[in-house]
């Protein structure tokens, strides 16, 4: 399997949105293109959608219940550029919905379909793309990642999460498990907050699962960055999830708990 994880950001200066209730559709002046997101919950892909362009997705959005919606009520004459397939707790294994993936990703040959799930299962990520998908993000990741996969995707990469690509590795390798242990790189705090990255966590989580300002999270986060080479959190997680086995954070913490006076 091929895992590429980076970001590729398209912003407009001046962007004008609107949103039709008839057509369900969020359109916005933009050259680049749109994303088609299918969701059956109309407030779910009405909030994706919202939130996408909130975080500069860089592309307009169209937002319908089923492929078969979109097909009847289109009118865009802009490029159709990715599609972000929301299962919710749907599980690709399920053969009704393995068939449609299989449909659209056949349809739109040319076109990345990324799909949004709240599994990140391994079975099911493997699934996705052996049905065609471009990319698998789950729904524990933050919008900040799922605006850098659609990207991705629409840019000729395959996403799929950091901590899946480790757990491939370490079937194919058990032995990579011995690896460097966090805190030989981070201080502790520094390995807590990587950790939560890794995790997919917004800056306000971690900050309140640490009991941290959000301002001192920031300031972790980019000596994380800066020790790492890394240009944004995707690729911190990346790397973090490259660098260091699962298990070893929570393991050093009990460590050094047990050695402390």
């Amino acid at each position: 399997m091929t895992s590429t994880i980076g970001l590729h950001s398209n912003t407009s200066a001046n962007r004008s949105v609107a949103i039709s209730r008839e057509t369900g559709a969020l359109h916005e002046k933009e050259e680049r293109g749109y994303l088609l997101i299918l969701d059956e919950r109309a407030i779910d892909r009405e909030c994706l959608a919202s939130a996408l362009l909130d975080h500069e997705i860089g592309m307009a959005i169209v937002a319908m219940r089923s492929i078969e919606e979109w097909r009847f009520k289109k009118r865009s004459a802009s490029p159709l550029v990715a599609i972000l397939f929301n299962l919710g707790g749907q599980k690709v294994t399920d053969n009704r919905v393995a068939d449609k993936i299989k449909r659209i990703s056949s349809e739109f040959k040319s076109v990345p379909v990324v799909i949004l799930a709240d599994t990140e299962d391994l079975a099911q990520i493997l699934a996705a793309l052996e049905c065609g998908a471009r990319g698998y993000i789950p729904t524990s990741v933050g919008i900040d990642v799922c605006v850098e996969a659609v990207n991705l995707a629409a840019a000729g990469g395959i996403f799929v999460p950091a901590s899946s690509v480790l757990s491939i590795r370490h079937l194919i390798n058990p032995g990579s498990r011995d690896a460097q242990p966090l805190t030989d790189m981070f201080t502790l705090r520094q390995a807590e907050v990587a950790e939560a990255l890794r995790r997919g966590k917004a800056n306000k989580i971690i900050a309140y699962e640490l009991n941290l300002r959000e301002s001192t999270v920031k300031v972790h986060i980019r000596n994380i960055m800066r020790k790492l080479k890394a240009t944004n959190r995707t690729e911190v997680a990346y790397k973090v999830n490259d660098l260091f086995a699962e298990g070893n954070l929570a393991e050093e913490r009990n460590q050094q708990e047990e050695g402390s006076p």
